[in-house]
């Protein structure tokens, strides 16, 4: 039996095996904490080869990612909010799992519908004034 490392939804748990951790230097204020300190974390995750995400949950989660997915379907988080190490790990895992349960929800299929007649009539009454403003910018008619 696997370890868990983060549990998403009651249904996607991420073993600890798929999420990889750097530390790295964070920028903005710290003093000479921030020289010294590696206090940023990197939260690398594969989604597009993950056993335990769903191919439909896989694929949403990449569409979500924007920016965040790299070109193998890595998805790399930053965290560098907090000024201890730990609580920046802490912020990345929460990102993360929070990104996958919005991925995990599939969307609401759109129901079609027709145009009511009155939405219909007020299309053509709009067109038809604009229309008529069109018309009367046009120079003197000569009869």
């Amino acid at each position: 039996m696997a370890i868990v490392a983060l549990v998403c939804t009651p249904h996607i748990a991420l073993d600890e095996a798929e999420l990889e951790e750097s530390f790295v230097r964070a920028s903005g204020p710290g003093g000479q904490n921030v020289n010294k300190v590696a206090t940023a974390v990197q939260l690398r995750f594969d989604a597009r080869r993950s056993p335990n995400l769903p191919d439909a949950v896989a694929v949403r989660l990449m569409r979500l990612a924007g920016h965040r997915l790299t070109t193998d379907g890595v998805i790399v988080i930053t965290a560098q909010r907090f000024r201890t190490q730990e609580r920046n790990r802490e912020d990345a895992r929460e990102r993360l799992a929070a990104l996958v349960a919005e991925a995990a929800v599939p969307p609401t299929p759109r129901r079609a519908t027709r145009p009511t007649l009155a939405s219909k009539k007020r299309r053509l009454e709009s067109k038809n004034r604009r229309g008529a403003v069109k018309r009367m910018r046009g120079g003197p008619v000569d009869d």
